[in-house]
């Protein structure tokens, strides 16, 4: 098997060309600048490929399923296998999907409390038993006794205002009971329940067992007539097993017309009670099991020879996992249909199900004493205990039954602990998680397959994580890459790339400035002294490959087992050698890592002290936050710190952003819970900065969402070519008709649907892909037309415009911020959650400040190589510097360090979490025994 993957002549985006070879089973880290190609590479190019050759490889009948793929902009790619991504964009709003469903362990469970679980009856709590035919006939006796005994009454009770009533307006129901004093009863057997299909040929069996009727979705049909189901529609179908009258018991008398019940005497003849019993075992040996009964006053109930409660004779329909799914009728709260809230969308519970999504019957299924959602409702931490628990609680029987299930479960709740999400709990809603906790719970599902000879390639894995989080991350990474896995991490994060086994540097530059490959090789050769350049040269040019080291650069396990196929002496294939590229002296990445260039720490800390104003919190107790009072000083740049799930996003976003915007915007948003919050008075705006996408249509784009595009548009307006023709700013608009190609509405592209295939993307063969008419497009200004302005990058546009003031402002910032490799009319669809948030960054920058602004921004890091760090935290130092305060949770350690004032939460994540550990300036953080903040800052503090 070929121990390495060859690319030849990629040419995906901005890639120029470029040939590379990676090692097999290794981990290998693709690095560089932002908007550099990394993504390119890895993602649209890499994984495109190996998902694309895997799904031709199937079936043309699967494939119609799966959908199909284009080939990338490649010539050849050998060593490939199937690949698997995990990407930042992995969740979903979807307010039924939550960790446990997307992970799989919810599937585990349903199928757990299916077969081992025990059933209580919902009304007084009682464990069921299993019903035999005989219990089955004892009971519906007694609730046809029961039901003449309380109609008799209700009758008499209503006799008087019903006989007032004009004839035709009396009651249903006491027409029904006059027609049913002697207590007539149906017996069905439900031989289909909720299931598709047309079933003409079990219909036509059920007709020559002998019976003559049959109620299908709640409505009787005789089987003398031909009876047609639509074949794609669920139906419930039960046979009329028998139709008889059951006395009053012989202790019963009428006084009057009330019953009165005076003994326990059975009014019914040997006869009677035999053609019971054989109605009974006839709709039980049909339905396998079930038995329906409909009672005199309409009432049904189901009986089960399987479980059925001797108080009352509630009895469960069927226990299986379907019961305990809120996406099935069987299962969902009937109220929500298992959404939990009162509404779509609506943040108040269920009336019903109080949140918990499912009906009574699911939840009275347990297991050591808890229903599934009680389950669910543990973090991952207490999941863990309750599964250990469980398997030691159940008896040898029942091991041999869920004994896998709960392994699959177990190693499932292990991996998410292990990579640092153990506060999170089971139903937490997939739409409230954080980019990389959603990518981190996806590959638990993923690393729950248990495959060898993948390849996985994940983006930024890290986002989100303290770094004492991150060392959990990276071992969990190495296992999978030691069983036999290729593992390819995007990143930007040291301490991974330090964990790697190679290393491929791409730039030198972003967009057009980058592509290229700057370095490509082990990590040990990045962190080795580099020689001369002369040498260097000599011994390229004498040795074009290179054997990779073995040891392992120092911090890398080694973890090779006698007799394993793998190890860590890497790029092995026949000749022993995987080729390296460039020159690691010249890698950006390689500098920062050996030292040679730094983010420095500030000279001067802006002073805080008794006349500094704060912004208090007071006794914050949403979720796990301890009743905290928190003081952020204003004008300053403020870091929130701690490690994953120790508080930070409750307190910035559920408490404070939700409290100020209902003041300055007079909302009435929900608000976490505290007591107070003093000092907003200081404060006249507030701005949150998140890395929600800037827009949902192909053709919002930087250009559009800065406003730079209105003064553009208005600019192309006041042309001496635009105003003979009579065109207004809404002529150069793709978002309006007039002066856009219709044909493609303005995107450029068209979505071309192909049925069994997947829709294919081509450039609009109106318009050329240039988005407007030839008649806007003859409009120029400096010899460019509107289309060719949308395709400059925002560097090229900055000196393009740079006479005038009201665009190059606007771009100007979208430079500073590191965003120059953008193009003015790239699709918004197309930008990173880093490139989104650094854009409406932009935005906030090239606006006129009051002075008095909020800032709040949540992990502004996110994508960023350290040379944009570098840029981005001077663009925060110019917002405090204006007299802005700016509130942001970081874990980079090179952006806490730069903070004028931290504010540490934890110590530990979920319940464990919630405090404030510490706050003051990085130094005394630094020194703050029992803040794992502290520990890593003072190694870049030193």
């Amino acid at each position: 098997m070929q121990e390495k993957i060859i690319i030849k002549g990629a040419r995906e985006h901005n890639l120029k060309n470029i040939n590379l070879e990676l090692p097999r089973n290794r981990m290998i880290v693709f690095t560089g600048l932002s908007g550099s190609g990394k993504s390119s590479l890895a993602f649209d190019t890499i994984f495109a490929e190996g998902q694309r050759r895997y799904i031709e490889s199937l079936s043309a009948y699967a494939r119609q399923f799966l959908g199909g793929l284009q080939k990338p902009a490649v010539d050849e790619i050998e060593g490939l296998s199937p690949a698997i991504a995990i990407d930042q964009k992995a969740h979903t709003a979807n307010p039924r999907s939550t960790v446990a469903t997307i992970t799989e362990i919810y599937d585990y469970l349903r199928v757990l409390f299916a077969r081992v679980g025990e059933p209580h009856c919902p009304q007084d709590g009682t464990r069921i038993q299993k019903m035999t035919t005989d219990q089955m006939i004892e009971q519906i006796i007694k609730t046809v006794a029961s039901t003449v005994i309380l109609n008799g009454a209700q009758r008499s009770e209503e006799s008087l205002s019903q006989s007032q009533l004009p004839k035709g307006q009396r009651s249903f129901a006491s027409l029904r009971m006059t027609s049913r004093d002697n207590g007539e009863i149906i017996i069905l057997a439900p031989v289909v329940r909720g299931r598709k299909g047309e079933y003409y040929q079990k219909l036509y069996d059920i007709y020559n067992s002998g019976y003559s009727e049959v109620r299908i979705d709640g409505q009787r049909r005789s089987l003398r007539e031909r009876i047609i189901l639509a074949k794609n529609f669920k139906h419930t179908i039960e046979v009329v097993v028998d139709k008889l009258v059951i006395p009053a018991p012989a202790g019963i008398q009428t006084t009057g017309s009330i019953p009165v019940k005076t003994g326990n005497q059975s009014g019914m003849t040997s006869e009677e009670h035999q053609r019971l019993s054989e109605a009974v075992a006839n709709a039980v040996d049909l339905s396998n099991g079930l038995c329906t009964v409909i009672y005199p006053d309409g009432e049904e109930h189901i009986y089960s020879t399987e479980y059925s409660c001797p108080r009352d004779g509630f009895s469960f329909p069927e226990i299986e996992p379907r019961l305990f799914s809120f996406n099935s009728p069987y299962g969902y709260c009937n109220y929500c249909t298992g959404l939990g809230t009162k509404e779509l969308f609506s943040e108040e519970e269920c009336p019903q199900c109080q949140g918990k999504r499912l009906n009574e019957t699911a939840l009275s299924v347990k297991i050591s004493g808890k229903n599934i959602w009680e389950v669910t409702s543990l973090s991952i931490a207490e999941a863990r205990e309750f599964v250990a628990g469980a398997e030691l609680e159940l008896g040898e029987p029942q091991l041999a039954i869920a004994g896998m299930v709960l392994r699959e479960i177990s190693h499932r709740l292990q991996f998410m602990y292990d990579v640092g999400l153990h506060y999170l709990t089971l139903n937490r809603r997939a739409g409230t998680l954080s980019g990389g906790e959603a990518q981190r719970i996806r590959l638990a599902s993923q690393v729950g397959t248990r495959l060898v000879g993948a390849l996985y390639v994940l983006d930024e894995p890290t986002i989100g994580l303290h770094q004492k989080d991150n060392e959990q991350l990276v071992k969990t990474l190495r296992n999978l890459c030691d069983v036999g896995n290729t593992i390819i991490v995007v990143e930007h994060d040291e301490a991974t790339i330090r964990a790697s086994d190679w290393v491929v540097d791409i730039g030198p530059g972003a967009g057009q400035h980058g592509g290229e490959i700057v370095w490509s090789g082990p990590l040990g050769t990045l962190l080795s002294v580099i020689p001369s350049e002369a040498e260097r040269s000599r011994e390229l040019a004498l040795s074009p490959v290179v054997s990779l080291p073995n040891p392992l650069p120092k911090g890398i396990p080694q973890q090779k087992q006698k007799g394993s196929p793998h190890s860590h002496e890497l790029g092995r294939d026949d000749s022993g050698e995987v080729k390296q590229i460039g020159d690691p002296k010249k890698s950006l990445t390689g500098q920062y890592l050996r030292g040679e260039l730094k983010i420095a720490t500030p000279a001067k800390r802006r002073k805080i002290d008794r006349a500094t104003p704060m912004l208090k919190i007071k006794k914050a107790a949403a979720h796990n936050l301890k009743n905290v009072d928190v003081a952020i000083p204003l004008r300053r740049l403020v870091c929130l710190t701690g490690v994953s799930g120790s508080g930070k996003s409750t307190l910035m976003h559920d408490i404070l952003h939700q409290a100020l915007t209902n003041k300055f915007f007079r909302a009435n948003h929900p608000v976490g819970k505290h007591q107070e919050i003093i000092g907003a008075e200081y404060l006249d705006r507030l701005i949150t900065i998140d890395q929600n996408p800037i827009g949902r249509t192909p053709r919002s784009n930087p250009a559009t969402y800065t406003k730079a595009f209105d003064h553009i548009r208005d600019l192309f307006a006041a042309t001496p070519e635009a105003r003979i023709r009579g065109f207004k700013p809404g002529k150069f608009s793709g978002n309006v008709p007039g002066g856009r190609c219709e044909h493609c509405e303005g995107r450029g592209t068209l979505q071309i649907e192909m049925h069994f295939l997947p829709d294919v993307e081509i450039v609009c063969d109106g318009c050329k892909g240039k988005r407007f008419t030839n008649e806007v497009l003859q409009v120029h200004y400096k010899g460019k037309n509107i289309a060719d302005v949308l395709i400059m990058t925002i560097e090229e546009a900055e000196e393009f415009f740079r006479d005038i003031p009201l665009i190059n402002d606007k771009l100007k910032v979208l430079n500073e911020v590191g965003l120059d490799y953008l193009t003015l009319g790239q699709s918004a669809t197309t930008l990173s959650g880093g490139e989104a948030q650094r854009i409406k960054l932009s935005r906030e920058l090239a606006k006129r400040g009051t002075t008095k602004t909020l800032y709040l921004l949540d992990e502004p890091t996110v994508g960023l190589h350290y040379d944009d760090v570098k840029k981005l935290i001077d663009v925060l130092q110019r917002l405090v510097s204006q007299g802005n305060t700016v509130l942001v949770i970081e874990h980079n350690l090179d952006v806490i360090k730069s903070a004028d004032w931290i504010i540490d939460l934890g110590p530990e994540g979920g319940d464990r979490g919630g405090e404030v550990v510490a706050a003051g300036s990085p130094e005394e953080i630094s020194k703050k025994a029992g803040s794992f903040t502290g520990q890593y800052l003072r190694q870049v503090l030193k």
